[in-house]
């Protein structure tokens, strides 16, 4: 595929990432079909920046992050970090790398031990960045909870005593606690109250700009993604549909995808977007896919070379991207007078 971006700076890349997972039936579980839940994936993320992962749910979003962590092997394509291929790495050669890729997990009630204090589940971090000093650990979990506006005094309180919002402050502290490079947010704040989202939000960006991290964003929340993200990249079926700057994007989108994903959003006097956009089967998924693009069940403008063959990245600027020949030849399609 065409190569997103440049070189500089890169902290990520993701190149034509595959995954598929066996569906296995009868007696002796002989394999039946395969889902093809990632299906040649590509991006990039520069260091200090937000790449947006957007996308109904079941598109394979969180499949792409659980390759990156490594915490499941890729069938294909490389995910190279930091100028390191670690896509065939071993568990002992992924160690030390741990620490410089963290997570922040969707759900606050079940990412932290109920059996464990706060202090002792960020100390776990701490232990792995050789920090083994009683008071020297004591210190760091002191600032690490300042860090995100907790108070020192939750260090020796369970979990349960917090409030969701809480216990997310606690989960980020946790993964700041190794000093990581990249952390992926997989949906860090769709469990949470829309007051308390936005506190989680502006906490991630302050703490970005003050660390210079970079954020693997994943969400099916348009909003939040056009607040956070520099980039992003439109997944659908395990394929991503497009890839832009967030700006560009937004005021730009091309492909008839994205186009339904914006007009889903919340709009005074805007119509649903599935009045404009055929239906089609969505649960047809990734199990047995049609030829062609995958999105041709639901496309407007499909044509016959649609269902021909797959679709490639077309390039329509120096960092957009659209899987649609269509819509990049004949221009965004106007699905909205």
């Amino acid at each position: 595929m065409n190569v997103i971006g440049s070189d500089n700076g890169v902290i990520l890349q993701v190149e034509n990432l595959k995954k598929y997972f066996p569906i296995r039936r009868g007696f002796f579980q002989r394999v039946a079909s395969w889902v093809r839940a990632v299906e040649n994936v590509s991006f990039r993320i520069k260091g200090g920046q937000t790449l947006g992962l957007v996308g109904e749910s079941g598109c394979g979003k969180t499949t792409v992050a659980r390759l990156i962590l490594k915490l499941l092997e890729a069938d294909k394509g490389k995910i190279i970090f930091a100028g390191q291929d670690i896509t065939d790495l071993s568990e002992a050669e992924m160690k030390p790398l741990r620490k410089e890729i963290q997570i922040i997990f969707q759900d606050p009630y079940g990412s932290l031990n109920p059996r464990m204090t706060v202090g002792q589940s960020i100390a776990e971090g701490l232990k792995i960045a050789g920090i083994d000093n009683r008071s020297e650990t004591q210190q760091r979990l002191e600032d690490l909870l300042k860090m995100v506006g907790m108070s020192p005094a939750a260090i020796d309180r369970y979990p349960h005593e917090f409030s969701g919002g809480q216990r997310q402050r606690i989960g980020i502290a946790r993964a700041l606690s190794v000093e990581p490079a990249l952390i992926i947010c997989d949906e860090p704040v769709s469990a949470l109250d829309v007051s308390i989202q936005a506190q989680i939000i502006n906490l991630l960006k302050d703490l970005q700009a003050q660390l210079n991290l970079s954020y693997l964003f994943i969400s099916h929340d348009l909003n939040v993604v056009g607040y956070l993200c520099d980039m992003v990249a439109v997944m659908y079926k395990g394929h991503i549909m497009e890839h832009a700057p967030a700006d560009e994007l937004f005021d730009n989108p091309v492909h008839p995808y994205t186009h339904l994903l914006l007009s889903a959003i919340p709009e005074s006097g805007k119509s649903p977007a599935e009045s404009m956009i055929g239906s089609g089967d969505e649960s047809a998924s990734a199990l047995n896919p049609p030829a062609g693009c995958s999105f041709q069940d639901r496309c407007p403008i499909i044509e016959d070379r649609c269902k021909q063959s797959e679709i490639d990245f077309e390039r329509i600027g120096e960092d957009h991207l659209v899987r649609c020949w269509k819509t990049a030849k004949d221009g965004a399609y106007q699905f909205f007078p």
